[in-house]
């Protein structure tokens, strides 16, 4: 070096040039920073965690495990947990063999963990799918492992191993060296063959529920040092589906969104999400056949960036819960992912909407959601879909039109002018004209149509002052709209039918398709006495407290007529089931007692009585010859 280029630097630059800024830490994304290190970290997998703890306590442990659930629930994780398991020993400390107990890192727990150690060899089957990649695991499987305990092979996505690749692996599988375990994690267990699966044990991962999912997210935030809105997290929690990693996913890129602040309405944006708020609002809207306000609704929702799709999802999503709220309340309302507005408006529309309403919501929306995905213009699909709901809702369901048809048709006759007194010609329809077993009415064409329509029953018109279920109003006051109950006008009833013995009490329940009622009188009520108006039974063991409540509400209803039904403890009656059960084992038994019928067993090995019939009589020749020419006789002659 001369004197005029100056001494070269430490760090081997050349002199004058600026010193590069440190490199920084490549970004690692949530899923990748907080997976599971140990069995303690897995959330939501309580039963696997506890049968491995038992095993690897017992030393029973297998030498295949295969791991299924959707994605992002910890099979992977797992698995690599499960290796550290297996493998786990502590500089310092004696060995104590395998263990799910992992306070610290042990001697093989990070190369494990980086997918680096040469003793526990993952293989991605998606990519390696034939029998040659099986081929190099069973001709390194005779080698002991060099560091660790166990060899153990990872095989992610199993199912996508070629036929010939699975059969290569059923004898190895079935009796492996003993330094070697296997641990299989697939997402479609049912491509996997059953000879597999017989040579391993099974853990089905669950989807987390949604209360730990929130928490686990609550707590990351906190750890992340980011401000999330618990009503962001629900968000986020139900579009994961259950998935760990996805809500990782997607709280990453909420973060990213709101820069640093997860809101709800970020969230929303990000999502292409509705306004829960404004969900409930338009099912509201819907459900009153406001069709200006649902054309409102839908279009303010959309143009502040939510999907038709997705608009028509939520609805769908609201109207189950509204189910679910009517069903099953306590446990529809502990739901964490619910907003205060969903679950106390829900409630009311539970009270005011019948199942079938809801029901036939459900089916609508199902089936217009594939609809407006695939429309050239969703926000029109989505828009039809709407008003076919909307003039739906306002519509009775099919038993209850029927009912007052029934109802308006038998208060005609009474209702009609006499045609004398009022010098009219045309005579008004009788109620027995309208039977099944009338004779067939003339076809009318034409004016005759018109003059002979008047003379029908009316058919009724269902608005929401008067119809068959009730309707939903907006209440009164300030603020956000709230259902409220309309009083339907009540409609003539007509007289219910005579119910002379216990079995007629179930045979009209099945009649009006109560099937949960039919099932419960028939199999948990033990008949005490049974007189028109009273009903005393006392239940079977395990029979349900609300049962005498639900019949004579039922009752009530379908007879017009009090009901009264009470409980009592004695002994009674033995059950419908039980009692019709007991009839056909004794059919069964005299048929088996037939000669004939024992000589046809004898002859035929392992043949079973599956059913008995009764034949029906046989007529005689004499008797057959005489209806024969009672009915010739009665027959006009027609030389006569």
């Amino acid at each position: 070096m001369d004197a005029t280029s100056g001494p070269m630097s430490d760090s081997g630059l050349l002199p004058g040039l600026p010193e590069p800024a440190p490199a920084a830490t490549p970004y690692r994304v949530l899923a990748r920073k907080y997976r599971p290190q140990n069995f303690d970290d897995l959330i939501g997998q309580g039963a696997m965690v506890r049968t491995l703890a038992n095993a690897f306590a017992a030393n029973r442990i297998p030498q295949a495990w295969m791991l299924t659930g959707v994605r992002g629930v910890g099979k992977t994780t797992t698995a690599r947990i499960l290796a550290r398991g297996l493998n786990y020993v502590r500089d310092g400390h004696p060995d104590t063999g395998p263990t799910i107990a992992m306070p610290e890192l042990g001697r093989h727990c990070r190369a494990i963990m980086e997918s680096r150690h040469m003793d526990v060899l993952e293989m991605d089957a998606a990519s390696h799918t034939g029998i040659d990649d099986v081929r190099g695991i069973i001709d390194g499987i005779r080698y002991s492992p060099s560091e660790a305990r166990y060899k153990v092979y990872i095989v992610d996505e199993v199912h996508m191993l070629s036929e010939k690749a699975f059969n290569a692996f059923l004898k190895t599988l079935e009796e492996p060296p003993p330094h070697a375990k296997f641990v299989f994690a697939t997402t479609e267990i049912r491509k996997v063959p059953v000879t597999i699966l017989s040579r391993c044990q099974r853990f089905d991962l669950r989807r987390v529920e949604a209360e730990t999912l929130v928490g686990h997210l609550a707590r990351i935030c906190a750890a992340e040092n980011v401000e999330a809105d618990a009503e962001a997290l629900a968000a986020i929690t139900r579009a994961a589906e259950g998935s760990v990693r996805d809500a990782l996913s997607l709280l990453d890129q909420a973060i990213a969104h709101g820069a640093g602040l997860v809101s709800a309405q970020s969230v929303r944006d990000m999502l292409g999400l509705a306004d829960r708020g404004r969900i409930v609002d338009l099912f509201q809207a819907v459900m009153r056949g406001d069709i200006p306000a649902t054309f409102s609704e839908v279009r303010g929702q959309y143009e502040a960036g939510a999907d038709p799709a997705v608009i028509l999802s939520d609805l769908a999503s609201f109207t189950h819960l509204v189910t679910r709220l009517k069903l099953v309340p306590d446990e529809a309302a502990a739901d964490p992912t619910l907003s205060e507005a969903e679950r106390e408006r829900g409630r009311a529309f539970a009270q005011t909407l019948s199942v079938r309403v809801l029901s036939r919501a459900w089916q609508i929306l199902l089936k217009a959601i594939p609809e407006v995905q695939t429309a050239t213009r969703p926000l029109a699909a989505a828009e039809m879909a709407l008003v076919r709901l909307a003039y739906a809702a306002d519509l009775p369901t099919p038993d209850e039109a029927l009912r007052q048809m029934k109802a308006q048709a038998l208060a005609a006759p009474a209702a009609a002018p006499n045609p004398s007194a009022a010098g009219s010609d045309t005579a008004p329809v009788r109620s027995q004209d309208l039977s099944p077993t009338a004779s067939p009415a003339p076809s009318f064409s034409g004016a005759a149509m018109a003059d002979a329509r008047p003379a029908l029953p009316p058919i009724p018109r269902f608005s929401a002052e008067a119809s068959p279920r009730p309707a939903l109003a907006m209440a009164a006051g300030g603020g956000a709209s709230r259902p409220a109950m309309i009083s339907p006008t009540p409609a003539p009833q007509p007289e219910g039918p005579r119910l002379l013995r216990f079995t007629d009490v179930v045979a009209l329940a099945d009649t009006k398709r109560d099937i949960g009622l039919k099932m419960a009188l028939e199999r948990e009520v033990h008949l005490v006495r049974f007189e028109e108006g009273r009903i005393e039974f006392r239940l079977a063991e395990g029979g349900r407290q609300s049962i005498a409540n639900d019949l004579a509400r039922a009752l009530d209803a379908w007879t017009g007529r009090r009901w009264i039904v009470a409980l009592s403890k004695e002994a009674g009656e033995p059950t419908l089931d039980a009692t019709a059960r007991a009839a056909t084992e004794t059919r069964h038994q005299n048929a088996a007692a037939h000669p004939l019928v024992r000589e046809v067993m004898a002859r035929f090995p392992g043949a079973q009585i599956v059913d008995v019939r009764d034949k029906a009589p046989e007529v005689s020749p004499a008797a057959e010859a005489a209806v024969t020419g009672e009915a010739e006789r009665d027959e006009p002659d027609d030389e006569a």
